[in-house]
């Protein structure tokens, strides 16, 4: 139950009933009409800005306007009171009947409450962290993990069938290095000093399991062989060991891929027709996407090694992008943008409607690209919605932190979660907007006080078991199940604080749907804290006031109906917290 949409279209029907023209005669568009929450509670339930929209085109003041839809609105048995504001916007309050049935709506969906069904639900895919498979994830990789993670269970709590997709960076040249590093520790393995790690190659200690595995498969062979010969094998087992590496590092997360994509894939011969990105060429050239020219130099200073010379490039500024991107390096070999658009046209064959890329802040001017390939490869028909990460900047009790006790040159995923838990991380990296700067303090982040946005959150939904337990103990024999609360008696809820709590309930669906259409799961984080907040300053005007105490032994009716309200913000914490892939504690200790 969307009381937000209900309304908003309960406003259009009273405006559709007014008949209302444009100068052309034609009816208004409506498409702008909102109803939204109040910013101040004192001035009604709900406002519209229907009047401020459709005045101009409608050739009427405001104010005018507002007073014909306001006597239309008032007619409306669920509306006790539509005021006017200011030059034309519309204040609503509404019958309790109103409140009463969102909190019946909680009850009777569960954590379902505010979910969405979509009849087919719309494809799509969400690629996220993607890190070069050449050792353990650093700090800088945790935010995308989180970020991509809880937007994915967002969109697909939304309605849509979500896909979580990892694409594996093993085609480039930095494979053959991790060989090459993997390699030197298989000699080391086998007794020989190899003394420094050379400039150039992967130092970190990560690779002497690496090594010690090959020489339990492969004894002295691998040294016996021509570095044309044990270089494949090598890459193979490198990449697997790695990828298991990652995979573990995700898990402490609780983040795991359904589809671990293969950028070699892409350059492997399938057919008679090549590889895939020989005929995703083909198909380019034959929609007269790809022609052989010139680029002009980069801005600022020239590199000393460009060149002015004809290349196979892809008319991406016919579709948004600042220039033409090149296909093909001077050797004839592909670019790293020509494994890009084979990919994405891998992606569109596979049916999504909407593919998502989380990426590092040191990719930003990957969107136009990146957008400019999606309209061409799939005709418009695949959305490309590119969301960057920025830094995430490790403090301690206020000061930075810059040591590693595994990698010796940058801090891991795994220390950072091994220290902390996975709770504080993932809340912590949502609570700031993604392309906001960010600052994690490990001290404070582990801190049991209400400035610390985790433990409040989750505190609320403790409080919230711990009020339903102390019930079940002193209301012995009484059904206290979800069906029996759902037909509480909701007229006995007339305090404020209380009335305050469903209103904010009542917003749950309505941030779903701003948050999967804005791709910005940092609003769930964001409405949770208030959510929790509107909970403990109830409770805490409970301990000065006790006739607002959830429990009233004397009133069996009344407190029945509390605890249905408190089991109400348990399922929206619980299935707030499971979007961002939260634990929702029965305690906290």
């Amino acid at each position: 139950m969307n009381i937000f949409a209900d309304f908003t279209q309960r406003v259009k029907n009273a405006l559709q009933e007014l008949e209302l023209k444009d100068k052309d005669g034609f009816s208004p568009d409506l498409s702008r009409v909102v109803v939204e929450a109040p910013r101040d509670p004192a001035h009604g339930d709900f406002a519209t800005n229907a009047a401020m929209v459709l005045a101009k085109p409608l050739g009427m003041k405001p104010r005018d306007l507002a007073e014909k839809l306001v006597e239309k609105l008032n007619d409306d048995p669920d509306v006790t009171e539509a005021t006017i504001a200011g030059p034309g916007f519309i204040n609503l309050r509404v019958a309790p009947g109103v409140w009463q049935r969102v909190l019946g709506s909680v009850l009777e969906l569960g954590v379902d409450f505010g979910s969405v069904q979509q009849v087919p639900a719309p494809k799509v895919n969400v690629e996220y962290v993607s890190t070069n498979p050449t050792g353990p994830m650093h700090v800088g990789h945790i935010r995308g993990a989180v970020v991509g993670d809880a937007l994915a269970n967002l969109l697909s709590f939304a309605g849509n069938e979500v896909v979580k997709e990892y694409y594996v960076n093993d085609a480039g040249s930095q494979i053959d290095t991790l060989a090459s590093s993997a390699f030197l520790r298989y000699r080391e393995a086998l007794g020989e000093d190899i003394g420094q790690i050379p400039a150039g190659l992967y130092p970190g200690d990560y690779l002497i399991p690496v090594g010690e595995s090959l020489k339990q498969e492969f004894g002295l062979s691998l040294k016996e062989m021509p570095e044309s010969e044990w270089m494949p094998l090598v890459k193979e087992r490198a990449i697997s060991a790695m990828l298991d590496l990652i995979r573990e590092d995700l898990a402490t997360l609780g983040v795991e891929h359904e589809v671990f994509f293969s950028e070699k894939s892409l350059h492997e011969r399938e057919n008679s027709n090549g590889s895939k990105i020989d005929q995703m060429l083909d198909g380019l050239r034959a929609k007269g996407l790809v022609y052989e020219g010139t680029l002009p130099p980069p801005k600022g200073q020239v590199p000393e090694d460009w060149e002015d010379r004809e290349q196979t490039l892809f008319r991406a500024s016919d579709y948004g992008d600042d220039t033409d991107r090149a296909l093909k390096k001077s050797d004839g070999s592909y670019t790293y943008f020509a494994a890009d658009v084979a990919y994405f046209e891998d992606k569109f064959k596979r049916g999504f409607k909407e593919t998502i890329y989380v990426l590092g802040a040191d990719h930003s001017g990957y969107a136009k690209r990146l957008q400019a390939v999606g309209k061409a490869v799939s005709g418009g028909e695949t959305d490309v919605i590119v969301r960057f990460c920025q830094l995430v900047k490790l403090m301690r009790d206020g000061q930075p932190v810059k040591m590693s006790k595994r990698s010796g040159d940058f801090i891991t995923f795994r220390e950072v979660v091994d220290e902390v838990g996975s709770d504080p991380v993932r809340f912590m990296m949502l609570f700031r907007k993604n392309d906001a700067p960010l600052e994690f303090d490990f001290k404070k982040v582990t801190e049991q006080s209400k400035d610390n946005p985790v433990f409040y959150v989750q505190y609320g939904y403790a409080r919230c078991r711990s009020a339903m337990r102390q019930a079940a103990e002193e209301l012995k024999g009484s059904d206290l199940g979800d069906a029996n609360l759902a037909g509480a008696d909701f007229t006995l809820l007339s305090d404020s604080g209380e009335l305050e709590l469903i209103a904010k309930m009542a917003e749950w669906p309505k941030v779903i749907d701003a948050a999967a259409e804005t791709h910005e799961p940092h609003r769930i984080a964001f409405y949770l804290h208030e959510l929790a907040s509107s909970l403990h300053g109830h409770w805490n005007r409970g301990k000065e006031m006790p006739h607002l105490r959830f429990i009233d032994a004397g009133n069996s009716k009344l407190t029945l109906a509390r605890l249905a309200l408190v089991r109400a913000i348990s399922l929206v914490l619980a299935s707030g917290l499971a979007i961002l892939g939260v634990n929702a504690p029965e305690e906290m200790r």
